[in-house]
């Protein structure tokens, strides 16, 4: 009796923890930007330590795929969840190749992204679609 309640103990951890595992964050996934002038990108975002970071995958211009020398570049940095499918972090420009302190708002397959500056209190959104 005692191995049959210490073996469904093991099971019962062992489910759990295999469930948490297959939860993915809202924010993991690939994600195609908002067209910035006339280019959009699908960015992959997954976890880097305690964050999300974002790697730019594939880039299209005028709807075909072409080979950007921003493949590979990380436009999502740090981006840490603060709850309720917010984060965050800072974002790279692609277009001016700046830095911003960034925030985005997960909901279902969209995102909302924004570069601020002055504390916060000049932002550029753009809406990001997911893909995968």
């Amino acid at each position: 009796m005692r191995k049959f309640i210490i073996a469904g103990a093991f099971a019962a951890v062992a489910g759990v923890l295999g469930a948490g595992a297959a939860l993915a964050d809202p924010i993991e996934g690939v994600w195609q930007t908002q067209p910035d002038e006339g280019a959009f990108a699908h960015v992959t975002i997954a976890p880097c330590g305690a964050a999300f970071c974002g790697t730019i995958t594939r880039t299209f211009k005028d709807r075909a795929e072409y080979q950007s020398p921003n493949i590979g570049r990380q436009i999502v940095i740090d981006m840490a969840p603060t709850g309720g499918g917010n984060y965050q972090g800072r974002v790279w420009r692609p277009a001016n190749d700046r830095i911003y302190n960034g925030k985005a708002s997960v909901g279902g397959d969209r995102m909302s992204l924004s570069g601020c500056v002055a504390g916060g209190l000049l932002c550029k959104s753009q809406t990001w679609v997911r893909v995968q």
